[in-house]
């Protein structure tokens, strides 16, 4: 896969150091696809690991990202979406801890439920190994 040529702060109302993911590498008309690392500045890091339950932010930024993706499909100029309010339906998580520098790999499936309300599904891994599945219901705003 190869990175989609995409600023994410043009696609999502979060910024360094709460942004995690770093880049789009695929997208169509309701999935994308994010990766990103385990940095540093992370939040929920403690001995040289992320909790697992970052992932979740790490799902709905990759789900805001194909929101951004669909407003600036529709015009250029248009600003980051303000944001979303989410629940969690479910999360299953594979790991106890996300080891620092680990490159993950997010996929995102979201299907339109009503006008602003939404459900996504999340597939994250870590190399080939799955690490946690996750279903967000979002409504933006």
């Amino acid at each position: 896969m190869n990175p989609i040529d995409v600023d994410i702060d043009d696609l999502i109302p979060h910024r360094r150091p709460l942004r995690l993911i770093d880049e789009i590498l695929e997208v169509d008309e309701n999935t994308v696809v994010s990766a990103t690392r385990v940095a540093p500045q992370w939040p929920m890091l403690e001995n040289g690991a992320a909790n697992p339950i970052v992932l979740i932010e790490i799902v709905a930024q990759t789900a805001a990202a194909l929101g951004g993706l669909k407003e600036k499909k529709k015009d250029k100029a248009a600003p980051a979406p303000k944001g979303l309010l989410v629940g969690i339906k479910s999360a299953k998580f594979f790991i106890d801890a996300i080891p620092l520098h680990s490159r993950i790999i997010t996929r995102c499936t979201t299907r339109l439920l009503l006008e602003n309300f939404k459900e996504i599904a999340g597939v994250i891994k870590l190399d080939d190994t799955v690490i946690a599945e996750i279903s967000l219901q979002s409504v933006s705003y």
